[in-house]
């Protein structure tokens, strides 16, 4: 009876799921894709402690490590800043990866269930597989967790036979998968796990340190997929066909955001993953001769603000500047001003904008900024050449022309947000200091280009205050 009131129980949570990702799709939709998300995963717990496989002793201690983990994750949540959201959700994905390893080594271990043949075999492949996709999420989210949050620099670590590398490390996971399922005692296979563990940490560790800063937001929803798959084997391990189901749901669709991004970017998932592209950022490019790569025109607050009253068409191109100095919520109020004064304001939004994906149209909703103003690159990019301001807040490399007129660029090819072509356009940046990808800019010296210098949200205070004034 409690086995099949918990399979109905998982086959709800998986519609449930399936909901929630629909729902996350879209902005308008996204509420709601939550909280279908949220009773999926309820279901899935009380339908997991309360069935069959756990016994009366055991549930004591779930809910006491779920009191612990619970606490965690909401003071987690009542305390990260937005800012902080991508590292975050590296460390999340880390979880997952050990996870995987634990419960990898666990089922190994456990003597309560004796297989023999094929049953046997598969078992021991489904562990092997899960533990090594494991130790590669862990160790591969630990690195990014380090790079978006500044601990680690941006700049790609480029070893000397880097790829050889990886293929010695391939052959050796191979190796050892035989030299696993050949073991004759219990200590042979827990050696050849060790090793092949440490192997793929060390394959986490190489992929991403080896991946630059411009790559990060691919990164991200790279590890996501990950972590998806490494759930997946988690649910081979345990025979638990809801863990199967939600892993591979969270790795394909990883997958899919991941090829999207890198379209966005023009460039190929492969290229991604060997790294190499993207700097520590923070500098300022200049020619060979030492000078700087031409002239800026700068502009006050207050000559923004008189730009702004006086136009009838505003895009505005959010970038992680945004989100570091926590500006959002000025942007809205500026927006809503101009808005009301029969403004028409709206929002472009680039693909890999920020430091993970989606994390614009996030900070944005926080500041509850309307979901039919802010749009996304291809729906903006031909209405540039009739918008009076465009307006950049802390983005670089995605609204940098050297991506469309510069075929030697790093970012040739890229698709952009044709700042440019605005009447007028502002960037708003603390320094010259090339982007997250190192790349330096020739927006800033264009005729009809304005550079407004300072802290995003002091420097949009002021706007705000010199238009209501």
């Amino acid at each position: 009876m409690l086995a099949n009131l918990a399979n109905v129980s998982y086959i709800g949570a998986t519609i449930l799921f399936i909901l929630s990702l629909g729902g996350l799709s879209n902005p308008e939709t996204s509420r709601r894709g939550n909280l279908y998300g949220i009773i999926g995963m309820t279901i899935a717990v009380l339908a997991t402690v309360f069935g069959p496989r756990v016994t009366a002793a055991g549930i004591p201690w779930i809910i006491g490590t779920m009191v612990i983990g619970g606490s965690i994750g909401l003071y987690a949540a009542r305390t990260v800043q937005m800012t902080q959201m991508p590292e975050l959700v590296a460390l999340m994905h880390s979880l997952v990866g050990l996870a995987a390893m634990l419960v990898g080594f666990a089922s190994y271990i456990d003597t309560s269930t004796v297989l023999s043949g094929a049953e046997k075999a598969v078992h021991e492949l489904e562990i092997y597989i899960g533990i090594y996709i494991g130790a590669v999420t862990f160790s591969g989210s630990i690195i990014a967790f380090g790079k978006l949050s500044g601990k680690i620099g941006g700049k790609p670590m480029l070893l000397p036979a880097r790829h050889l590398l990886n293929l010695i490390g391939a052959l050796l996971v191979i190796y050892f998968a035989y030299d696993f399922m050949q073991a004759h005692t219990p200590i042979d296979g827990t050696l050849a796990l060790v090793v092949m563990t440490v192997v793929g940490l060390l394959f986490g560790i190489h992929m991403v340190m080896a991946i630059g800063g411009a790559d990060m937001p691919v990164v991200v929803s790279m590890l996501n997929s990950y972590s998806g798959w490494a759930a997946a084997a988690t649910g081979f391990m345990l025979s638990n066909d809801l863990l199967i189901v939600v892993g591979a749901l969270v790795g394909s669709s990883g997958a899919i955001l991941s090829y999207i991004m890198c379209r966005a970017m023009n460039r190929n998932f492969l290229s991604v993953i060997a790294g190499g592209f993207g700097t520590a950022g923070g500098t300022v490019v200049k020619k060979a001769d030492g000078e700087p790569v031409g002239e800026v025109t700068p502009i006050s607050a207050t000559e923004t603000a008189e730009l702004l009253g006086s136009a009838k068409s505003v895009i505005i191109v959010p970038g992680y500047g945004m989100a570091v100095a926590q500006a959002q919520h000025t942007v809205y109020e500026i927006t809503k001003f101009l808005r009301e004064k029969g403004v028409n304001v709206r929002f472009g939004i680039h693909p890999v904008a920020g430091r993970m994906p989606g994390h614009m149209n996030v900070l944005l909703a926080e500041a509850k900024v309307p979901y039919d103003i802010v749009m996304e690159m291809d729906e903006l990019n031909e209405d540039f050449p009739t918008t009076d301001v465009s307006i950049v807040i802390g983005a670089n490399d995605i609204v940098n022309p050297a991506a469309e007129d510069d075929p030697t660029s790093p970012i040739a090819g890229m698709p952009v947000l044709q700042v440019w072509k605005a009447k007028t356009s502002i960037v708003m940046k603390r320094s010259m200091a090339s982007g997250y990808a190192g790349v330096d800019n020739p927006l800033f010296y264009k005729e009809n280009n304005r550079m407004l210098f300072g802290d995003a949200k002091k420097m949009l205070d002021e706007v705000l205050v010199a238009l209501k004034g």
